[in-house]
């Protein structure tokens, strides 16, 4: 059943025709939340035109990369895909090169967090058209004809904001929930998914959080003495590392703190094994029952400081000075894996992102964002979790109709709380993930807005395309950086299905590969018509196409798949595309570049062959 929650706060949802009142201030785009999403949403509606107000609670812009300390980022370091990639290469700046944030074990980008805040302050600042709001708060949220009226806490006091577009930035999905979004919390049963990794019965347990925190290195002697917690037992955390815990298989101590090495001598401490995470599900919480009880979490935190700077002898490492603007030093707020997930025009579970190519829904032709991260789930500290086994899976797209709310109009979600399932969101949760998602939030809500349509009227192609025109990726295809000639090309095939690349799960950074260099063959193309619904046998045994059948094969897909031609099927056309000299070697085999290029410019079947939200062709 759906479930609906306000959050300390007064919903009045207009019926048709209703009066909205005089507002301060009036823009296309209103983004609620101190999420990471939030600050991504705000700055691309900004960039692509739209006027925009950002309502955010916290001092520092960046939710989980920077507030809640989690500055070592998890995976894709070979999808630097839009913001994601601009963030990244403002951090190498900064420090002096992709070699200087490489200081962990797990993720090759590391950073102070209030790098992070400073970097994404500078951004918004650079941002014509976007008013953030911080350390404020909304206070009443209602429906008008306009679109939505409201009521911000500010500084300065009051302030009434009318907008066209909602955008929901927060962790948990506070913002939907309170304008009566649908929503599940905690794990769906596998006969509601179909996910046959998911638990027989559905629950609503959610993952651990972390109250991260960041330790420095001080010279001897100078380390602040952390004081020994309330109940402080150090049985807790026997097992955080190699110190006296019977399990051989456990990383040594310096590797526990290596693993969250940041530049400057600084360790951010965020580990799931017998360390700092904790569970709670402050969902259903009031601001007031929140706060009260993010102190457990931040008590257990303290508890393993005091464990490794006392018990482990790493006395040389003490809370690191002016890390937060906090007065304990521990991160502005807490690292939430999961929340609220909504129910958007489509749920992309793990069956879509383990086997892209063979759901039901051909979600992956709706993609606007990446990610490579496996499957993980938090789940140590709470002994009512049902054991989980998760399979291998590749690199994976973000559907675009995850970011909208399937009951409510003109609403967005920029973070964690798209649509998706509780399995999914083990991959979909990660920093990257969530800067592109709401960086694609950001662009629908400006596009919208724009159009005057609702985000759930944009053709999907449109999207798409301005995605690849802000940086973005459609396609996870790990062996075409954006600095190849024919990324967009190859990314815009690749979102039809006339090519497909290869999923390989591997290690912490899964895969996908289009073999951009390989040579074509002509079971490929075969099966690429067959994907599009249309017959067509694939030869026995396969053979490669030479630059002599270009044209024939081009001739075919025109006539099999009803498109329009963008130019002339011709020697000359083909020699425009790929210079003079290409088809003077007649007998030269094609590459998987090549044809993806030729297919683009020529036929323009990513243009022609539009798609709705569910993947299907639209007439």
């Amino acid at each position: 059943m759906p479930r609906y929650f306000i959050w300390g706060i007064t919903l009045a949802l207009c019926i048709l025709g209703c009066q909205s009142t005089p507002s301060d201030e009036r823009v296309d785009v209103l983004v609620l939340g101190s999420g990471t999403g939030a600050v991504a949403s705000a700055i691309q509606a900004g960039r692509s035109g739209a006027n925009v107000a950002l309502v955010h609670p916290l001092p520092w812009y960046g939710g989980m990369l920077t507030s809640a300390g989690v500055a070592a980022t998890d995976g894709n370091h070979a999808l630097p895909a839009g913001l994601w990639g601009e963030f990244r290469e403002a951090l190498y700046d900064h420090y002096g090169g992709p070699d200087s944030v490489a200081t962990g074990w797990v993720s090759l980008t590391q950073f102070e967090p209030k790098v992070g805040a400073d970097i994404l302050a500078d951004m918004v600042a650079d941002t014509e058209g976007l008013q953030p709001y911080l350390e404020s708060t909304w206070s009443d949220i209602k429906s008008v004809p306009e679109g939505w009226e409201v009521i911000v806490e500010t500084p300065s006091g009051p302030v009434t904001i009318v907008a066209e577009i909602l955008i929901d930035g927060t962790d948990l999905g506070d913002v939907a929930a309170a304008v009566g979004a649908e929503y599940d919390v905690g794990m769906e049963a596998r006969e509601v998914t179909g996910e046959a990794w998911a638990p027989a019965a559905s629950n609503d347990i959610i993952q651990d959080m972390t109250y991260a925190a960041i330790l420095e290195e001080y010279p001897p002697g100078e380390a602040p003495r952390i004081p020994k917690p309330d109940n402080y037992d150090p049985a807790e955390f026997r097992c955080a590392c190699r110190h006296d815990c019977p399990d051989t298989t456990v990383v040594s101590c310096p590797q526990m703190l290596d693993y969250g090495k940041l530049p400057g001598n600084k360790y951010m401490i965020n580990w799931p094994n017998s360390g700092n995470d904790y569970y709670l599900n402050p969902i259903d919480m009031t601001p007031a029952e929140r706060e009260k009880a993010y102190q457990s979490a931040k008590d257990q935190t303290m508890r393993f400081l005091y464990y490794i700077q006392q018990e482990l002898g790493f006395s040389n490492l003490g809370i690191a000075r002016d890390a937060f603007p906090t007065e304990d030093g521990l991160a502005l707020y807490p690292y939430h894996r999961e929340g609220r997930r909504i129910r958007g025009l489509v749920r992309y579970t793990l069956n879509h992102l383990h086997h892209p190519y063979g759901t039901e829904l051909p979600l992956y032709r709706t993609g606007i964002a990446v990610g490579d991260y496996p499957v993980d789930h938090h789940h140590d500290k709470n002994p009512e979790a049902p054991e989980l086994v998760f399979p291998p899976v590749p690199s994976f797209s973000i559907p675009a109709g995850s970011l909208i709310s399937a009951e409510v109009p003109n609403l967005l979600v920029a973070d964690k709380p798209i649509s998706v399932s509780n399995l999914a969101n083990g991959s979909t949760r990660l920093q990257p993930v969530i800067l592109q998602v709401g960086q694609v939030a950001g662009l629908m809500a400006a596009m919208a807005a724009a159009r005057d349509v609702s985000p759930a009227e944009l053709p999907v192609r449109d999207i798409q395309q301005a995605v690849l025109e802000a940086g973005g990726y459609l396609m996870p295809y790990f062996d075409v950086p954006t600095d190849d000639p024919a990324f967009r090309a190859i990314q815009r095939i690749g979102a039809t299905g006339l090519m497909r690349g290869r999923g390989e799960p591997y290690l912490w950074a899964n895969r996908t590969w289009f073999y951009p260099d390989s040579v074509l063959l002509d079971s490929a193309i075969h099966r690429g018509i067959a994907r599009m619904g249309k017959e067509s046998a694939s030869p026995e045994p396969a053979s490669p196409i030479t630059r002599g059948e270009v044209i024939s094969y081009m001739q075919q897909i025109q006539k099999t798949l009803g498109l329009s031609a963008k130019i002339d099927l011709n020697p000359e056309s083909v020699s425009g595309i790929l210079g003079d000299k290409w088809l003077a070697r007649s007998d030269a085999r094609v590459t998987r570049r090549e044809w993806a290029i030729l297919l683009d410019a020529l036929l323009d079947p990513f243009g022609e062959m539009r798609v709705g939200y569910e993947g299907n062709w639209r007439d």
